[in-house]
């Protein structure tokens, strides 16, 4: 006879990936993990880096992809370093594939977790605001995402998470997200391609020095084109009305 105080087995699955997020940014924070993404870091191993990616030129891209995977799917600090490192190994256009992809990852996983996990509760707990939401959500749901990947006015966990409050579907979350962050993402991966001269300079650098008013100007300029669709839609039914 089973024991009624042990959750059920379906219960379990459910939050298993959100424990295993959990747990990981604990392991994180523990083991003081957040020392190698700076800078500093950077700049002390850049040589052994570069080292393993000419060593090991398969290795090296997978080890980046699901260690940026990691890093976005427990939601610690220091997505725009490791962006920035992407460039320093693998130059702009090979660093920016990589980078997507390990996001991506990273993402999609949060998505599951949060779509298995904490989607049924927040539900019931939001009310019937949360079902109109969704419903004009899902209706533009790939230009929408597109706009919150395009232009960072939420942080990247927030935006990991709506959606699958939302009921946006997997495939459409994936493929906007993947497109939304290459802009974005290209910028601080070409900023690590060139970041090897600044080392040698001795200038200092920081994240917050990429995104210039033209580079901010430029991603909303994208967004913007993003909503064209849905004000199309809406310009259409509001006409045939």
């Amino acid at each position: 006879m089973s024991d009624p105080s042990r959750p059920s087995p379906s219960l379990a699955r459910r939050w298993l990936p959100l424990a295993a997020i959990l747990l990981g940014l604990a392991a994180f924070w523990a083991l003081e993990l957040d020392r190698y993404l700076s800078f500093a870091a950077l700049k002390q191993n850049r040589a052994w880096l570069l080292e393993m990616v000419a060593q090991r030129p398969w290795l090296a891209p997978a080890a980046y992809v699901g260690i940026y995977a990691a890093a976005v799917a427990c939601s610690v600090p220091g997505a725009a370093v490791l962006s920035i490192a992407g460039g320093l190994m693998f130059g702009a256009a090979w660093g920016t594939l990589w980078a997507v992809i390990g996001a991506t990852i990273g993402a999609t996983a949060v998505f599951l977790a949060a779509r298995s996990a904490l989607a049924e509760p927040l539900r019931a707990r939001a009310g019937p605001w949360l079902a109109r939401m969704e419903s004009g959500f899902r209706a533009n749901a790939f230009s929408y995402l597109l706009v919150l990947r395009l232009v960072p006015l939420f942080p990247f966990f927030i935006v990991n998470l709506v959606p699958a409050l939302l009921g946006v579907p997997l495939g459409t979350y994936v493929l906007a997200t993947a497109i939304g962050i290459v802009p974005g993402g290209f910028v601080y991966v070409s900023v690590g391609a060139g970041l090897g001269s600044v080392f040698e300079s001795g200038d200092e650098f920081s994240p917050g020095a990429v995104l210039t008013p033209e580079v901010m100007l430029a991603l909303i300029g994208l967004a913007v084109l993003a909503l064209v669709p849905v004000a199309y839609r809406r310009f259409r039914r509001g006409t045939s009305g």
